[in-house]
């Protein structure tokens, strides 16, 4: 700053002498001239101003392996992580910050302003288009069946769960369906709903606690590696998921538009479909 000052008195010096030996020839800028330096003028200085950006809270869970899970050294990491992070890096107006929570809890927090959005393979229902908006753009397509024990041969379809135990998170898509199902069949599932820990599945299935649930076709390889679990029966469902945001919210709104850009450019580019088979273990970013 000093070198700056005196930079400055110099070179005012070195103008008051000269012009004490020169005649005046100060000329008047024209209006338009005028006008024209004060929009330049303007320009450089919105181009020096730092970019404004805006903080969102992303809510999502841990113990979705490869989804959303943390890692043998404690990171946060996972295909919907991965994602949301490359979406950060290419929306420079917002700076992502995720909140980690039971998978329970993430819709609640949503309703109440503690998050965002939430990014957690949320898949696109009747019921949820109902409460909450969704981008526009998916990134995955779920088929869903129903899963069981490997040794479990009675059940087939999601009919032979009548009279038996179905496993399923709390607001889940899976634990709607049974839901659904229980509306149109007098309540023929005894749904029980558990904290969605994966290894709780299988733990819950091989040892008959229960008897069945229902989940993605990429779901198995991710959460019983052991193969102690089987899907079986026809598709009882195939969804888009995408990511959910406050509705009637502007500024939700807003931030679901310029995510669908975002997503637009990291299909396009390929970005999508290799973070699908680093993590889901195959491309499930395109429709059949």
């Amino acid at each position: 700053m000093r070198k700056l000052t005196i930079l400055g008195t110099t070179l005012t010096l070195a103008l008051v002498a000269a012009g004490c030996g020169a005649k005046n020839t100060e000329t008047i800028a024209s209006p338009k001239e005028a006008a024209e330096g004060t929009k330049a003028a303007a320009a450089t200085a919105a181009a020096t101003e730092p970019v404004k950006v805006k903080k969102i809270i992303v809510g999502t869970g841990t113990k979705f392996p490869n989804v959303a899970f943390l890692d043998n050294d404690g990171k946060l990491t996972g295909y919907d992580i991965e994602l949301v992070r490359e979406l950060d890096n290419r929306l420079p107006d917002y700076e992502f910050e995720f909140k980690t929570m039971d998978f329970a809890n993430l819709l609640l927090s949503l309703e109440t302003n503690k998050i965002d959005f939430v990014a957690h393979e949320i898949e696109k229902n009747k019921e949820r288009e109902q409460k909450y908006l969704f981008n526009n753009e998916p990134y995955a397509y779920w088929k869903t069946k129903v899963i069981v024990a490997k040794d479990n041969t009675n059940i087939k379809s999601i009919d032979d769960l009548k009279g038996k135990k179905a496993l399923t998170t709390a607001t889940s898509a899976e634990a709607t369906l049974l839901e659904n199902y229980n509306k149109a069949n007098d309540n023929a599932i005894k749904i029980v709903y558990q904290n969605g820990a994966a290894n709780d599945l299988v733990s819950q299935l091989t040892t008959g606690r229960a008897d069945g649930s229902l989940g993605a076709d990429f779901l198995l390889p991710l959460v019983d590696p052991q193969s102690k679990l089987k899907a079986v029966g026809p598709i009882i469902e195939e969804a888009e998921v995408r990511f959910l945001f406050r509705k009637n919210d502007k500024d939700g709104q807003a931030l679901a538009d310029k995510i669908d850009v975002a997503l637009k450019a990291v299909k396009a580019d390929g970005t999508l479909s290799k973070l699908s088979t680093q993590w889901l273990g195959g491309d499930y970013t395109k429709k059949d």
